[in-house]
């Protein structure tokens, strides 16, 4: 087999843009310097797209996409398998890649190539489940047949906390489905987020035009990406302030907007929970990655009943995590991802403290390493749990009914995941399904992610869903075709 290099073959590197399938010098365009969070060099220079890349991106998609969308389908599906032949072939290096821009651990680089593989494996059968349908008419003599087809051009703006998984999931079904696509990566990483996607398509045989990647700053290229009059969708992994202002641009040119927003995610132990499968989720759903996830647990709910003793694990656990070097096989707290992310982490710390929370352990920093930290006698109103701090931070709530439980989930603009612990099914169930959130895992924690699995939330925090049948119809959209095959009579 020839060997395959995971940088592009271009002298440039990763120090430049994908336009219409070419890597792009970096000209006169102003630089993003890419940083290790963890020794804060720099290792890698990647230049700034412009409204103007912007604009050629698209047009180059617009141009490539009918033909690639007139591709048999076995021919979409096999650029997608050779893109996961590309994964696994350089997997090593994807992994140190992942850890030297996101300050991604073992741990966590492994769960986002498992999660960015196996959606990758459900759209490349995409092209193969496109089917229509076909109704009987109300007019004789004539024939309704509803065809599925790609919607065109998909733009995608992706986040810095899982990169590849986070772009793939958009990227690798919307091309499946015979679309074009636009990347615009996040500038703290545009190579893991967006360059490495052009060089991992690229490989498997994309032809020219269907991807393009631009980074940029959402402040100097995000309204170009978002309300550019071309694409027909707009999917979008991030804040939901910012997820807010993304679906207004998209709405101007009447694109749709596929939002996975914010979360404050719960994790409710109930008087019959098994502790130590409630503790174990609890420690994993808080500090994977750093606690850097949407769908990680925001705040922990405890019935009084085990309250003290849940803590008491609790702290006990993530005391003993190893942080550090997200590069050492055996750390699980790695950097936070910049200053400005880790100065309002501690921020929600400090706040919650004043306000009355009990420090149990952590609540320090080295540099971008914040210890995890563990806050018992907190409530719904302190910062850390009101806010989605997005570090790892555990606020823990005491609670002494279902009720109170319930509506302490639900007293937030937020809506994405949760859990609950009980070995009473029935209680966990009904708890469940009064938790408004748009998934939830019974006797699990928040962090879960399927590739055939509706994936997305409610109220604030998102439009749509993605993975499996759910992706696919945001990808493509429906066709009225009708046949008169007999002569049909008019009343004039």
């Amino acid at each position: 087999m020839t060997e395959r290099p995971l940088r592009p073959d271009s002298e440039l590197g990763w120090n430049a843009l994908y336009l219409a399938s070419e890597w792009t010098a970096p000209g006169d365009r102003d630089s993003i310097t890419v940083e290790n969070p963890y020794t804060r060099e720099e290792f890698a220079s990647v230049p700034a797209g412009t409204p103007d890349d912007v604009d050629r991106a698209y047009e180059a998609a617009a141009e490539a996409q009918e033909s690639w969308a007139e591709q048999p389908p076995q021919g979409r599906a096999q650029v997608v398998t050779a893109a996961l032949e590309f994964i696994r072939e350089n997997r090593e290096e994807i992994l140190a890649l992942l850890a030297r821009e996101s300050g991604s651990t073992r741990v966590k680089g492994n769960a986002e190539l498992q999660t960015a593989r196996g959606m990758m494996q459900e759209a490349a059968s995409y092209p193969f489940r496109m089917a229509g349908q076909h109704s009987e008419s109300i007019v004789p003599g004539k024939e309704n047949t509803a065809v599925r087809v790609p919607v065109g051009v998909v733009g995608v703006i992706s986040p810095w906390n899982f990169p590849l998984h986070l772009s793939m999931r958009a990227v690798a079904p919307a091309i499946a489905a015979g679309n074009a696509v636009v990347l615009k990566p996040a500038s703290n990483t545009p190579i893991t987020g967006g360059l490495l996607l052009a060089r991992i398509f690229e490989a498997a045989g994309l032809p020219e035009g269907v991807l393009s990647v631009v980074p940029g700053s959402g402040s100097d290229i995000g309204d170009a990406v978002a309300g550019h009059e071309i694409p027909r969708v707009l999917a979008f992994t991030g804040s939901t302030e910012v997820g807010q202002h993304v679906a207004s641009q998209a709405a101007e040119t009447c694109a749709l907007p596929a939002l996975e927003l914010g979360g404050n995610n719960v994790h409710v132990v109930t008087e019959h929970a098994d502790l130590d499968r409630a503790v174990d989720g609890g420690v994993f759903g808080s500090f994977l990655h750093q606690g850097q996830a949407c769908i990680s647990i925001n705040r922990h709910l405890v019935h009084e009943d085990l309250y003290d003793e849940y803590v008491e694990r609790l702290a006990d656990r993530a005391a003993s995590l190893p942080a550090g070097d997200p590069t050492d096989d055996d750390t699980v707290i790695g950097p936070i991802i910049d200053e400005s992310q880790r100065d309002q982490i501690v921020a929600y710390i400090d706040d919650s403290i004043e306000a009355g929370a009990a420090l149990e352990t952590g609540g320090d920093h080295d540099e971008l390493v914040v210890e995890p930290t563990v806050l018992s006698a907190a409530d719904n109103d302190m910062a850390a749990a009101e806010n989605e701090h997005f570090g790892p931070v555990a606020p823990v709530i005491s609670y002494s009914s279902d009720e109170e439980a319930i509506e302490l989930a639900n007293d937030t603009i937020h809506g994405l995941s949760g859990s609950v612990h009980s070995e009473d099914l029935e209680q966990a169930r009904t708890i469940a399904d009064e938790i408004e959130t748009g998934m939830v895992h019974i006797n699990d924690q928040p962090l879960n992610d399927e590739p055939h699995v509706p994936f997305g939330g409610m109220k604030q925090s998102g439009v749509g869903r993605y993975n499996g049948d759910s992706i696919l119809d945001e990808l493509t959209t429906t066709k009225w075709i009708s046949v008169q095959r007999e002569p049909r009579e008019y009343p004039f």
